[in-house]
């Protein structure tokens, strides 16, 4: 998700969930190795400790273990504090990042009295993921970009909640890909389904670029063996060639799917409704399963 984003010198980057912070210290092991001149400026280097690095969570033992691994990884002074994310206390952080990296909690206790009504006010829900989702886009600066990871829910659950958030994404954001994860990525902490999302704050979507990750590079197992043909390197540099005048879209694993596509299938995210039987220029919809197509309107793919 670093490779994706692509993180610079310049970014102030938070992670509103951080745990460990294995995001943070991701992110600035990629900066010495890609970017190793900000070491080198005064200015830039200032920036590097003290400035561009901030990670909250509400567990005190997290904070302490993700406060030690960002020293151990070079960080002089990061921002890791206590703090509940979703909480009506911290409103003063809106529109200051340019890059939020965030594997939030799915479930969990939720203190709805005390849950900021600004985040209320999108999307009114108790469900976490959806909360932070929005979260996410009241943190950001407008041009500020995000990764992070949902589950499936969010892509495609019928609720008015998360109806109403997807719809957000495409229509005031800038929706820009959909990476679908293999269900047993959390193993053996969870079997739920995941997605990455990837976005930017304000604006509008055009295309949605869609891939289907089989192959983590791990087996199916609770000991995470390895497991050969590892298709990670395949995604990021798909997704930085996506616009190549050479890009090819692949049956069934990855392509563009134009807004009017999307806003046709009542903002379904899923990457099944788009990349199941998908052959261009041909539909779609006669492609899957009848219980899939429902009684929707055949419709014919424009590669965008």
């Amino acid at each position: 998700m670093v490779e994706l984003m692509a993180p610079s010198a310049k970014d102030i980057v938070c992670d509103p969930a951080c745990g460990t912070c294995g995001f943070l210290v991701a992110v600035g092991e990629y900066l010495r190795e890609k970017h190793p001149e900000i070491l080198r400026d005064a200015l830039a280097r200032e920036h590097f400790h003290h400035g561009m690095f901030h990670g909250y969570d509400f567990d005190n033992t997290m904070l302490r273990i993700g406060s030690m691994n960002m020293a151990l990884h070079g960080v002089d002074n990061p921002d890791i504090r206590y703090q509940d994310s979703l909480a009506q206390d911290h409103a003063d952080d809106e529109g200051r990042y340019s890059l939020v990296l965030a594997n939030s909690p799915f479930a969990g206790s939720l203190d709805y009295e005390n849950t900021a009504k600004d985040l209320l006010a999108i999307v009114n829900t108790r469900k976490t993921e959806l909360l932070f989702l929005a979260l996410f886009l009241r943190l950001l600066k407008p041009g500020g970009r995000a990764a992070v990871i949902v589950p499936s829910g969010v892509l495609e659950s019928s609720s008015a909640a998360h109806d109403s958030l997807r719809k957000l994404l495409v229509d005031e954001n800038r929706l820009q890909g959909v990476i679908s994860l293999p269900h047993w990525v959390f193993k053996p902490y969870a079997s739920v389904s995941t997605a990455i999302l990837l976005f930017g704050r304000s604006g509008q979507t055009d295309s949605v670029w869609f891939y289907r990750l089989e192959n983590d590079g791990f087996n199916n197992d609770a000991t995470k063996s390895h497991r050969p043909g590892s298709e990670i390197q395949e995604v990021i540099e798909l997704w930085q060639k996506r616009f190549d005048d050479g890009y090819q879209p692949k049956k069934s694993k990855h392509r563009f799917v134009s807004r009017s596509e999307i806003v046709a299938n009542d903002y379904d995210l899923c990457e099944r409704v788009y990349l199941s039987g998908y052959a261009p220029g041909a539909s779609r919809w006669s492609a899957l399963p009848s219980w899939h197509r429902g009684t929707r309107s055949t419709l014919t793919h424009t590669p965008s």
